[in-house]
């Protein structure tokens, strides 16, 4: 092992190179463990002081499209779910996607009033007698700030306000448990995870809760972001979305040939695509 070395990372920080990192970014997407130590070692051999971890990201994605063409799909999930912006709105209908694959009713974007004045819901998510008030918070780069407790008070007080409202009395919602959630593609500084805490706010996202953040829930049931595809160009991503395809499994259950014809995009490159979702599921 070379002398440690610091690292510079997406917000422009120092920080201590670990080879374990690196080994375990690749096994997290399914590599083997010859396959992560033999990347791990590949990027041990060339780094240097301030290397930044972008690049770090690069020769990693690179080892895994020599070695394993599923598990390097896998690897760029996080930069997949920032392709779903500019703007919030495709995230929400992501997280609503994943929601119903869960079992909840899902109920996005509703003007709902409050005890003092109306707000723009995410999404309202219904489970047995589970209801809960989701508040998404998009970050469209990664090296955006977390979520921090201002977001997380501004959050609460919103909640405090719709249920002392009488949207929540009526008959439909009476014998519900209402829960506040939050949910990001960023992480959560400490002080927000601390206030949620203490008032039973329930927070998800990325690697938060522990091996129960967000990820999790995308790759315990490969509820992978259209994004994710190598060969998915940005106006056919849009196409996709405007017709509620966020999934690549919803991907593979359309209608290839009449979503060509109606949309005038090559069936070539749809073919493509279509390879390329059948490799991250495993599918031949």
């Amino acid at each position: 092992m070379k002398k440690p070395y610091n690292v510079i990372n997406l917000r422009g920080e120092e920080e201590p190179f670990s080879l374990e990192k690196v080994y375990q970014s690749a096994r997290r997407t399914g590599a083997s463990d010859l396959l992560a130590k033999k990347i791990a070692g590949n990027v041990e051999q060339v780094i240097y002081p301030g290397i930044k971890t972008t690049k770090i990201f690069e020769m990693v994605e690179k080892g895994l499209n020599k070695g394993d063409s599923r598990a390097a799909i896998k690897f760029s999930l996080k930069k997949a779910i920032g392709k779903l912006g500019p703007t919030g709105f495709p995230f929400e209908k992501y997280i609503g996607a994943i929601l119903k694959k869960f079992g909840y009713e899902v109920d996005l974007n509703r003007c709902i009033p409050g005890r003092c004045i109306s707000y723009e819901i995410d999404f309202l998510a219904r489970k047995e007698k589970l209801l809960y008030v989701g508040e998404c918070k998009y970050r469209n780069l990664p090296q955006e700030e977390s979520i921090n407790s201002t977001i997380a008070l501004a959050n609460f007080a919103r909640f405090l306000d719709l249920k002392d409202g009488q949207f929540f009395k009526i008959k439909q919602y009476k014998d519900l448990e209402i829960k506040s959630i939050l949910v990001t593609n960023s992480k959560f500084s400490q002080d927000a995870i601390n206030f949620s805490k203490c008032r039973g706010v329930d927070l998800l996202g990325w690697r938060y809760p522990k091996n129960k953040g967000l990820e999790y829930y995308i790759e315990s049931q490969n509820l992978y972001p259209i994004t994710i595809l190598p060969s998915l160009k940005s106006y056919l991503s849009q196409a996709l979305v405007s017709k509620n395809i966020m999934l690549v499994k919803d991907f593979l259950n359309m209608d290839i040939q009449r979503f060509s014809r109606e949309n005038r995009v090559p069936q070539n490159q749809l073919n493509l695509l279509l390879q390329e979702a059948k490799t991250l599921l495993g599918i031949k």
